[in-house]
């Protein structure tokens, strides 16, 4: 059985590699490359995978779910630059599959390892990437 809680925050980034010239930057990245920043509107979806437990009724209480997702990942990266407010980032381009990848990560440290996690976020009403940690 899977259950999923939705969440949203806004972050600025910019797509970036800092041993690229800006003329690479721009063919690979365009305009995600310019110096400023952007910003999104992210929608995060969190799917976790397990049984249902015969006491509660529940895969997981989606109170919980819902605290540990506020706690560790809106709280942490709403109304922020990723790229330069927020060290799980550094090193590390903030691209939408990347930052799925640190949320996943995040989560699996904060949920039971008998839980199959899967994490949807949607960068723009077009885009959007699904992390399951394989």
């Amino acid at each position: 059985m899977k259950v999923c809680r939705r969440e949203t925050f806004n972050a600025a980034h910019r797509l970036f590699r800092e041993d690229w010239s800006d003329e690479k930057n721009l063919e690979v990245f365009g305009k995600c490359s310019y110096p400023n920043f952007h910003g999104h509107n992210y929608a995060l979806e969190v799917w976790v995978d397990g049984p249902v437990d015969p006491e509660t009724g529940f895969v997981i209480d989606l109170k919980v779910l819902k605290t540990i997702i506020h706690e560790k990942i809106v709280d942490r990266f709403d109304h922020q630059n990723l790229n330069l407010d927020c060290p799980e980032f550094k090193g590390i381009n903030p691209t939408t599959e990347n930052i799925a990848i640190v949320i996943w990560n995040i989560l699996r440290r904060e949920l039971s390892d008998t839980f199959k996690i899967e994490v949807h976020l949607q960068e723009t009403e077009k885009n959007k990437v699904v992390y399951t940690g394989s």
